[in-house]
């Protein structure tokens, strides 16, 4: 358990002076995990004693190791501490913020490295799609949800042990597409790791980091967290876009079988649907 939420679990169990200076623990992790002990004392208004009987009702060692895992909580951000009111952004506010991220991004992928992607895959007896995490497994899926009309052979994965199962049954020629909005997922890098053990080619959508050194091909993308931690992440919709790009020049370069097979499946949805005409197709 993290320290902040064993603070609130211990809260009313604790002696008045150990509560007062947990109070004031939670009113500033970041003074209090950088703060000397006698000034955290001090602005506490209680002993020493008691921020060391504080360390061990928190079953801390000892003062030093609260000071670590406060810096450690301290570290993810106060926004998530806070308990102040936040206000609902707008709906115009949250379109902006798509707009934004989008426009950080727009021609960061270099249309030869696309091509290159989507010739590797076009070519690949079967590619494998690698995302863990709620944003990245979603879309794994969705990449699959594109490719099979390509004319692609493909499957997506989510779980860490069918990634490395997978992997391990590649043959040279396979290719391993992994995304990762962060670029540091330590299944996918396992993973991937294993299929370019046994000859596996690599394509990454993700930011610099160890996911896109491992990759033969890196389809860069730029993420940027907003304080305003209520609202879903806009750097899926980066990643979307990516899968589109890539996708959209594998569509393009495999046109003469993919025409007659998106021309089918359309043909069957709207049989089935007899909806107008100019529906999406497929979605």
């Amino acid at each position: 358990m993290d320290i902040v939420s064993r603070i609130h679990e211990c809260l009313a169990h604790l002696r008045p002076s150990e509560q007062k200076v947990a109070r004031f623990i939670l009113h500033d992790l970041n003074y209090a995990a950088n703060a000397p002990i006698n000034d955290l004392a001090d602005k506490a208004g209680v002993s020493h004693a008691s921020i060391t009987r504080l360390a061990r009702a928190l079953q801390c060692a000892n003062v030093r190791e609260l000071k670590l895992r406060l810096a450690q909580s301290a570290a993810i951000g106060e926004r998530f501490i806070n308990e102040k009111p936040v206000e609902q952004k707008d709906i115009p506010a949250i379109y902006s913020a798509i707009i934004d991220i989008l426009q950080l991004n727009s021609g960061l992928i270099r249309p030869e490295v696309t091509d290159a992607a989507a010739q590797l895959m076009i070519a690949a007896p079967k590619v494998l799609i690698f995302g863990v995490g709620g944003g990245s497994s979603v879309l794994a899926q969705e990449v699959h949800n594109r490719l099979f009309r390509l004319c692609v052979q493909s499957n997506a994965y989510s779980d860490p042990l069918m990634m490395r199962m997978t992997a391990a049954s590649v043959d040279k020629g396979d290719v391993v597409l992994c995304l990762s909005l962060s670029g540091f997922s330590p299944d996918v890098e396992a993973a991937v790791q294993i299929a370019k053990d046994y000859g596996s080619q690599v394509i990454a959508i993700c930011p610099d980091s160890r996911l896109s050194a491992l990759a033969d091909i890196h389809l860069p993308i730029i993420t940027q967290e907003s304080d305003f931690i209520y609202k879903p992440s806009a750097s899926r919709y980066v990643m979307l876009a990516a899968i589109d790009i890539l996708v959209s020049q594998i569509a393009v370069l495999n046109q003469r079988k993919s025409r007659e097979k998106l021309r089918r499946i359309k043909h069957e949805l709207d049989e089935h649907r007899q909806g107008p005409e100019r529906l999406p197709l497929g979605d």
